[in-house]
């Protein structure tokens, strides 16, 4: 008898309920006023009003003078109307945004923009958009390194001056890194290297030919020996835009907290890079079980011994994949990405499908 594999049960799994404009959803328990407060994330407003918050600007469609509903700020007044067509629309009640005054050092007033409340908690993607990324291999390899300094010390620290192999270009500032882990697909091949941000640097003025001279500023680890400089970039979250999956499937292969088991708010690692997502891109979390042999005593796949499944004559269930959380990516590399996990109702595991939310 040959194996059945029922894929049309992963499809209707993977398949969730269309929410079209006309009919969306608000919960019964969202207010008809809320004033944004200093703290809050649009994920969690977004959240409060919708069971599906990436709809979130559908509640925007009739307010024309909002450019860009994922720019909200602490001090707007969000009131939720129904209007002539029977739809639910937010309005906003927003007074004219001032800026902050910033003292500076030098005693100067610093005229400082009022910033839009975060789409995900800060506090929690920061050190994974300032301090953490995967890098290609050859990509690693091409930048020059830490060779060591005039005392013969094996680590390094703020304010030392050391030396490195001689630097391409003609960056003022540098990031020290160093390789943390490889990080492999469910297939085994390699994705990347998960990179960590040491410390800053800047090049000291020298007349060295093949070397140059690194001063080593705001060092967050020591620094050692082989130790890489790349050119210092500043990545944040501002331009994330909540948008949800479509066709793109993935899976969850890595955590970068080390955790076997993991739920909401944990951040993980999908083998989805930048030809197949932005940062803002909202999947759904799937967990599927594992395979059922269909016979007079069915069993799961590898249950039993090895000549028991050799010579089982049984069908072969393939179990549906079923909806156990959600999650946003926010940066995205060349082959693999950061996502948070923003809703579980299961524990979820390295291994599980990423789809359309």
């Amino acid at each position: 008898m040959g194996k059945k594999i029922f894929n049309y049960l992963i499809l209707l799994a993977l398949l969730p309920a269309i929410c079209f404009a006309g009919n969306l959803v608000i919960k019964e328990s969202a207010p008809e006023i809320y004033i944004v407060e200093k703290g809050d994330t649009l994920w969690d407003i977004s959240n409060m009003y919708l069971n599906q918050p990436w709809l979130w600007p559908q509640l925007w469609r009739t307010n024309v003078h909002i450019t860009n509903p994922h720019l909200i700020y602490p001090g707007d007044e969000l009131r939720l109307r129904i209007n002539e067509d029977g739809e639910p629309v937010m309005v906003i009640v927003r007074e004219a945004i001032k800026a902050e005054i910033k003292i500076s050092p030098g005693g100067n007033k610093v005229l400082k923009p009022a910033e839009p409340i975060p789409i995900l908690p800060w506090s929690l993607i920061k050190p994974y958009i300032e301090h953490d990324m995967i890098m290609a291999q050859a990509d690693y390899d091409r930048h020059p390194y830490i060779l060591g300094n005039e005392e013969g010390a094996v680590h390094f620290v703020t304010d030392d001056l050391v030396m490195s192999k001689s630097i391409r270009g003609n960056a003022d500032n540098y990031q020290v890194v160093r390789q943390q882990n490889e990080i492999y697909d469910l297939h085994g091949n390699l994705l990347g290297l998960q990179v960590r941000h040491l410390a800053d640097a800047i090049p000291f003025e020298s007349k060295l030919d093949k070397q140059v001279l690194i001063k080593i500023k705001r060092a967050r680890f020591e620094v050692k020996r082989g130790d890489k400089l790349i050119p210092a970039t500043k990545d944040t979250a501002d331009a994330m835009e909540l948008i949800p999956a479509d066709q793109q499937r993935g899976y969850i292969v890595d955590d970068l907290e080390q955790h076997n088991l993991l739920g909401k708010y944990n951040v993980v690692i999908l083998d989805l890079g930048g030809q197949d997502l932005t940062a803002g891109t909202v999947m759904g979390v799937y967990a599927q079980g594992p395979n059922i042999i269909d016979t007079d005593k069915p069993q799961y796949e590898g249950e039993n011994n090895f000549l028991s499944n050799a010579f089982s004559r049984g069908d072969e269930i393939l179990q549906p994949a079923l909806k156990v959380g959600e999650l946003v990516v926010f940066k995205v590399f060349d082959k693999a990405s950061y996502a948070l996990i923003t809703q579980s109702t299961k524990i979820i595991r390295r291994g599980a499908i990423v789809a359309k939310p």
